[in-house]
């Protein structure tokens, strides 16, 4: 685009130095004419070099016209090459601010299925399945303490089982020594 504004500049330039040289070479040719008529230069001399300068003033004349005519078509690409330059920028800006929000939309996809999937994981494999295994384990664990606590209730003594019974509590301090006593009193061996 810089290239092509360059030519648009210097074929302007160009056209306007001819057309300044075609007005150049008109005045010289009346300026030779005018020196036919005061006789300083021959009349026909002055016809000739006139007649000479003014075939050099249509020619540059005629290549003023024809670059005036491209300047203005070179500025017409120009200025289509501006618009068509401009709405490049425009696609590629609007591409440029689709691509981030697609990386966006990426990341929080991916962000968003990893929680899902992690979330998915933890329902049907691990809490549910953790918490059954839990309270199966605890409802074993109750179970053997129960059996143990019946096992142990099955081993007392006679003795224990008698002060059990009587709702004695043999745990008391001396317990033995007053049962040893009382059957003393009573005459039981």
């Amino acid at each position: 685009l810089a290239q092509v504004k360059g030519i648009v500049i210097r074929m302007r330039n160009d056209a306007e130095n001819k057309k300044k040289l075609a007005a150049d070479y008109e005045s010289k040719a009346m300026a030779l004419l005018q020196k036919g008529q005061q006789g300083s230069l021959e009349m026909a001399e002055a016809e000739r070099l006139a007649t000479e300068i003014l075939a050099r003033k249509e020619d540059v004349g005629q290549e003023a016209l024809r670059l005036s005519k491209e300047v203005t078509s070179q500025e017409s690409m120009a200025l289509q090459l501006q618009r068509n330059v401009d709405k490049l920028r425009t696609t590629v800006q609007r591409y440029e601010n689709d691509l981030i929000t697609l990386r966006a939309r990426a990341k929080t996809a991916a962000a968003t299925r990893k929680l899902n999937a992690q979330i998915a994981r933890v329902d049907s494999d691990g809490t549910i399945a953790m918490l059954e295994k839990m309270r199966n384990k605890v409802e074993e664990d109750e179970s053997l303490a129960q059996a143990y606590g019946e096992i142990a209730d099955s081993g007392q003594s006679i003795d224990e089982q008698i002060n059990k019974a009587l709702g004695d509590g043999s745990s008391m301090p001396g317990a033995s020594d007053s049962l040893a006593a009382l059957k003393a009193k009573m005459k039981i061996a």
